[in-house]
């Protein structure tokens, strides 16, 4: 079975949920999404996997949120897509990929669900 992490190694959650992963035997491939960013092609296919909209995703509290003007109400997907890709930081995480599905680990253990 073939895993991915989108993975912030800075982020408690993140690292949990990472451990988690290899406590079930699964050694998933590392992305670390702040050094490689999602292109806005792989962001919406998450998204779809998700089943989220891309304000759903988002880390609204940052401060870069505000700055990048991604509180605007009328921005479209496409522009909170790349707003996410040009601002990485802003994705939601961990991210994981499995089985053709996506979870977001928050809590870690809503990763087991797609497993």
């Amino acid at each position: 079975m073939s895993v991915k992490i989108y993975h912030n190694p800075r982020c408690g959650k993140s690292r949990q949920t990472l451990q988690l992963l290899k406590d079930q035997g699964i050694e998933p491939e590392v992305i670390e999404y702040l050094k490689t960013p999602p292109s806005p092609q792989e962001l919406d296919d998450i998204l779809q996997k998700l089943d989220m909209e891309p304000r759903e995703l988002m880390r609204k509290k940052e401060a870069e949120y505000k700055a990048a003007g991604l509180d605007d109400a009328s921005l479209d997907r496409h522009a909170l897509i790349q707003g996410m890709v040009n601002n990485p930081i802003l994705i939601e995480r961990p991210i994981v990929i499995a089985n053709g599905k996506a979870a977001v680990g928050r809590p870690p253990e809503t990763v087991l669900a797609i497993l």
